[in-house]
């Protein structure tokens, strides 16, 4: 099998627009395997909001990597981690890409915010960007760290969200190429790709280019792929179908006082055990426990 590291950086440098999808435990990471998706968006709005917590680092970097633990043991295609700001310094940055390089997590997302960092759809404007040279220095600590040479550092711009325009945006995005990421994100928070599309006609084929259409959702995906968009990343939308799933059913079962509307509506339990891949157990104790006559 080839190794979700390589997996990962096939699909940034393939010359076709490619798609993953946001996941933020074992069995979310699961279902987006199972759809089809070629790899999966570890998101740290998705996995804090699980553990019922803020996106302002208030889930600890070692309660994340649990997270993408079970992530990356539930499923055989690749994960790129949203590691926010790299949860400290070039320092933490580089023990951070050790221990997810361990889990076998393919690639990490950092940001060129503070720590802690905030949403960038809270307030983005009010929300001051790390320094050029500082950043650099985490993905130079970063890329030096890793021992799989296809393991990949992505740089996230913020440039658009803190209403820094575009000139910003390019000069953070040449010096981080040239610190040696291996894509960046370009993020906004417009409700059209305008400035995906500006930064993208002058930044050309420089480097593979990430982005999160959240808010520009409308956008026919073929425009993303005509401009040179190398990934795309459907960020949140299985935390909020969850989200929604379930305050419906819990709703419905207390007005009911009973199961009886709902059980048609939601999986079997045997569908959970399925996914919970209980056959292998059976068969591996068949093989491990001793009969019981």
């Amino acid at each position: 099998m080839i190794a979700k590291t390589t997996q990962f950086k096939q699909m940034l440098t393939s010359n076709q627009l490619e798609f993953i999808l946001e996941a933020h435990d074992g069995l979310s990471a699961k279902i987006v395997e199972e759809t089809g998706f070629k790899g999966i968006w570890g998101s740290g709005l998705a996995i804090s909001a699980a553990l019922g917590v803020r996106d302002n680092n208030e889930a600890s970097w070692t309660q994340v990597l649990d997270v993408a633990e079970f992530m990356s043991d539930a499923t055989n295609i690749p994960i790129m981690l949203d590691s926010d700001t790299g949860y400290g310094n070039f320092n933490n940055v580089r023990r951070l890409v050790k221990k997810l390089e361990q889990r076998k997590i393919a690639a990490m997302c950092i940001e060129d915010k503070l720590f802690p960092k905030t949403n960038s759809f809270i307030n983005g404007e009010a929300q001051e960007l790390a320094k050029i040279d500082e950043f650099s220095g985490k993905i130079k600590a970063a890329k030096d760290t890793q021992e799989d040479p296809d393991f990949c550092v992505v740089a996230r711009i913020e440039a658009f969200i803190a209403g820094w325009g575009l000139s910003e945006a390019l000069k953070r995005a040449e010096a981080y190429h040239k610190a040696g990421a291996d894509a960046l994100l370009v993020h906004s928070k417009k409700n059209t790709a305008e400035d995906i599309f500006e930064f993208m006609k002058e930044w050309k084929d420089t480097c593979p280019v990430v982005i999160v259409p959240t808010m520009y959702y409308n956008t026919p995906t073929d425009e993303f792929q005509d401009c040179g968009v190398s990934l795309v990343i459907w960020a949140n939308h299985l935390l909020r179908a969850r989200i929604k799933a379930m305050q419906h059913t819990a709703t419905q079962i207390y007005k009911d006082r009973a199961l009886t509307s709902v059980e048609n509506e939601i999986v079997s339990v045997k569908e959970v055990f399925r996914l919970q891949n209980a056959d292998e157990l059976k068969k591996a104790e068949k093989v491990y426990l001793p009969s019981q006559q």
